[in-house]
């Protein structure tokens, strides 16, 4: 069977139990602070196991895209060196929201493994939850007994609470599960070992390919179990393993899902697959991350140096390397990758057609900056490497520099010491990878409480695009205790005015206070954020009464300035499409009360004279006095066909909300002006590039522009003042620029002339130590000239050792010159010089063996310096 079919047929199947047929969800999450991105197929429906929200159906099913890179579920390292893990993948599962259960789910999960896919039964075993002694839970009996029915009881094996109970994180619904696994051997193989005594032990060959979960307990803040009002099934079948097992192959990259991309590869390279274990390993590394990074790319995460953006980095960065290092690639080809990717892919996953050139770009770009990353590091590997003169060992500390600073990674870095003799020592690498996990650990630790529930079963309702005030009651309260932030306290009320994060816009801050206090006793709302689709409230402090009656008042002056500046994205937006092409695409946003941040697709630098016209395009709609038409619980389609902007990597729901200015229109959660007159007027502040083929404008509006205006006005006044009020100021500047020109020629002159004069007397105070012509002094000259001065005075003699120092801007710099005879005959070197003088200055410096400078703080040690040189030499 083809992957596309196995696919289908999956969906289907369940189709026919009445299930709905749901799209995957964006991989990146924009709401759960407890995930990056999604790591298994129930992740998009955590807000209806928690009851925040009601699904669609109460049967679902879907092929969700997932990603394990980071945290308690992370594949990442066993990737490529195994056949059976990936950091992407599919995950077909069916759910089932207070509906079915284990009967169904059991005995479904069995009809289609064994009757539709015909997988045979003696091949298969599973596995039932032996129940805990810590959290008090017996053997899952239930699900024994239902298996009983369709398996011998030799093949229905008890696994612990590691392998058989799952739980979304430390709090939240999870419960017992079974797992289903499939025994690919050969014969001849399962006569020397049971099947059963493999499961679950990592054999390549024996492997978990679905699991069904039963959700009946939420786990608490204080680790205890309470039983869920409803019981869920969550279950979720590894695609990949799914079509190596149907298509009768003995690792998941030798399915259809992975073969075309590998021939890909073997074309590009010139490998040969199967032939060589660090080249197979390479490129199954490889045709793993390219799926990985070209899908959060195309649901909206670009590559970067923080958070989710840093992961993909990673991960790319990875793949570069192995394809450096054992394919002999030295130039970006991965972004190659895309076009086959794209077709195989395609038609299930549409998303990385249509960002298809986006995708390639951003790839492409980034593997020439790592290269470029990776040739910098070689040379300060090899500088590294030189200086180490008395043993064969580097310092563990310099590699993790390498590694911390310049994403140089270690197992290269082994690989590269091997070929020339030494090795590092891991041990101190390991300590101090430890001290920056601790302290990044430390910086983000957060420990959050249960909720207490005030009202129960309370559904929250959103007034704010209504209202800025309401009466409201409390719900539901939480304390959070983070090391960044301290304590904070998040609440839930049974209706809000308060915006939550969103869709580049930031949340509310306001007041909550008692109704009946006539203002005493408020406390003040500092944020306001949306959390598996509650809004939460947040503050330092509570109210004394949580159960009295409260007035929710948000803060309309800050609002009023940022829904300026997201109205005035929006008219952004349609201009750049205008002007630029509708390949413009919005790519990212920040909608706060001082500005706009907005980052969308073009593969080039935006000009002045287009961005005149951008600017130009959004005054006159403001100046139209254009009126805000808002749809709410607009059918999707019907909104997309009125030609609505949707953004990729946005989950919608079957009904959206569209903003319309004029021929402006997108699908829009935010808060905005209700006339574009209200924005006053725009102006771009800045333009550049944040990723290829991504960049980004700055801009602001309303009263952010008149100060803008007013600071310029200022300026403008006090350059006219220094120049001693002329009539044409422009005249005035650019006559004082031809003098300033004409006078830096003239010093320029000044300076190579005293340089050609020093260089004449120096030569004459050579001393002659040791066989060699030796020269050190202190010259008051710019570090630029002095540098220039020593290579000057060193070329002129043969045997010349050169060493001299000054200051500028009160801050030591030294330079050293040796001759080439010296560092091949002597091994003298001018790097190593340089970086043990640069102790006497503060400071700290480094070069070639030839030559060397540094720069310090302190202009005392010069003289030490001087001494220390003439003693090293004698």
């Amino acid at each position: 069977m083809k992957s596309q079919d196995i696919r289908a047929q999956f969906l289907s199947f369940f189709e026919d139990k009445k299930h709905l047929i749901v799209p995957s969800a964006p991989m990146v999450l924009k709401d759960d602070p407890t995930l990056m991105f999604v790591n298994s197929g129930m992740a998009p429906f955590k807000e209806y196991f928690l009851g925040n929200a009601q699904p669609k159906s109460n049967r679902i099913v879907d092929s969700q895209k997932c990603l394990r890179v980071s945290g308690k579920h992370n594949d990442l390292e066993e990737v490529g060196y195994d056949t059976y893990h990936h950091t992407l993948f599919e995950m077909l599962g069916n759910w089932s929201f207070g509906d079915y259960f284990k009967k169904e789910a059991i005995a479904w999960a069995w009809e289609l493994l064994t009757e539709v896919y015909g997988i045979d039964k003696d091949i298969l075993y599973v596995t039932v939850f032996e129940g805990s002694e810590e959290d008090k839970l017996p053997m899952d009996t239930e699900a024994y007994d239902l298996w009983k029915q369709f398996v011998s009881e030799e093949r229905i094996l008890k696994g612990n609470k590691k392998d058989n109970f799952w739980e979304m994180g430390d709090q939240g619904p999870c419960g017992p599960c079974s797992e289903i696994h499939v025994d690919i051997r050969s014969a001849e193989e399962k006569t020397k070992i049971s099947g059963k005594d493999l499961v679950n032990q990592d054999h390549p060959q024996v492997v978990e390919i679905w699991n069904l979960v039963f959700m009946q307990y939420n786990r608490k803040a204080n680790g205890s179990l309470e039983s869920l009002p409803d019981k869920h099934i969550d279950t979720g079948m590894g695609f990949e393993r799914l079509c190596m097992v149907l298509q009768g192959v003995q690792s998941n990259y030798d399915t259809d899902v992975f073969t075309p991309i590998i021939r890909e590869v073997e074309t590009i390279t010139n490998k040969k697959y199967g032939e060589d274990v660090k080249v197979d390993v390479a490129i199954r590394v490889i045709c793993d991350h390219v799926r990985a990074v070209a899908f959060s790319i195309a649901d909206g995460q670009l590559p970067s140096n923080t958070g989710a953006g840093y992961v993909i980095r990673r991960i790319l960065r990875r793949a570069i390397r192995y394809g450096f290092t054992f394919l002999d690639k030295k130039e970006p080809f991965i972004y190659r990758l895309i076009d086959v990717l794209s077709a195989k892919m395609g038609t299930a996953f549409p998303e990385i057609k249509t960002q298809q050139q986006l995708v390639t770009n951003v790839i492409r770009e980034e593997e020439a900056s790592f290269l470029r990353t990776l040739d910098k590091g070689l040379d300060l590997l090899e500088e590294v490497i030189t200086s180490t003169t008395k043993s064969t060992e580097i310092s563990g500390a310099k590699v993790f520099e390498l590694y911390d600073t310049f994403g140089f990674p270690k197992d290269l870095t082994a690989l590269i010491l091997k070929e020339k003799g030494y090795a590092f020592n891991e041990k101190d690498f390991e300590i101090e990878l430890q001290k920056q996990k601790k302290r990044s650990r430390a910086a983000s630790e957060v420990t959050t409480e249960d909720w207490t529930v005030l009202i129960p079963e309370n559904v929250e309702t959103f007034v704010g695009y209504d209202q800025t005030e309401n009466d409201v009651k409390i719900t539901r309260i939480r304390k959070v205790n983070s090391k960044k932030d301290g304590i904070l306290y998040q609440i839930v009320l049974d209706n809000t005015p308060f915006y939550p994060e969103g869709g580049g816009q930031v949340g509310d801050k306001g007041s909550l206070t008692p109704t009946l206090s006539k203002g005493k006793g408020a406390i003040e709302i500092i944020d306001t954020k949306k959390e598996n689709n509650l809004i939460i409230h947040f503050a330092k402090s509570l109210p004394n009464d949580l159960n009295q009656t409260f007035t929710a008042k948000v803060n309309t002056e800050l609002r009023t300035s940022t829904s300026k500046n997201h109205s005035a994205t929006h008219l952004m937006h349609l201009a750049l499409r205008t002007i630029l092409g509708t390949h413009v695409e919005q790519k990212g946003s920040l909608v706060n009360p001082n500005y706009l941040r907005f980052d969308f697709s073009h593969f080039s630098k935006v000009t002045d004279e287009e961005l005149r016209q951008v600017e130009a395009s959004v005054n006159t709609q403001i100046e139209a006095q254009l009126q805000l038409v808002e749809h709410r619980n607009l059918p999707l389609q019907q909104a997309m066909e009125q030609g609505a902007m949707a953004l990729f990597g946005e989950k919608y729901g079957d009904t959206v909300r569209m903003i319309e200015f004029g021929e402006s229109k997108e699908l829009c959660g935010g808060i905005h002006v209700k006339n574009t007159a209200d924005i006053w007027h725009f102006k771009i502040i800045s333009e550049g590039a944040v990723a290829a083929g991504i960049r980004r404008i700055e801009a602001i509006t309303g009263d952010a522009v008149k100060s803008f205006y007013q600071s310029q006005e200022n300026t403008l006044a006090e350059i006219k003042e220094t120049l001693k009020n002329p009539q044409d100021i422009l005249k005035s500047v650019i006559s004082f620029q031809e003098d300033n020109a004409k006078l830096k020629k003239q010093i320029e002159q000044l300076v190579k002339e005293k340089v050609e004069g020093l260089k004449n007397n120096l030569v004459a105070e050579f001393q002659e130590i040791n066989g060699v012509n030796f020269l050190a002094k202190q010259v008051d000259l710019s570090m630029s000239s002095t540098k220039d001065l020593a290579q000057a005075i060193g070329s002129s003699k043969s045997n010349s050792f050169v060493f001299l120092a000054s200051v500028e801007d009160n801050a030591p710099n030294i330079h050293c010159y040796i001759s080439k005879e010296l560092v091949a005959e002597k091994g003298l070197n001018a790097g190593n010089v340089i970086r043990e003088l640069c102790r006497y200055i503060d400071g700290n410096g480094g070069g070639q063996p030839f030559f060397a400078s540094g720069k310090g703080k302190n202009v005392g040690g010069i003289n030490e310096a001087l001494t220390a040189v003439k003693r090293y030499v004698s």
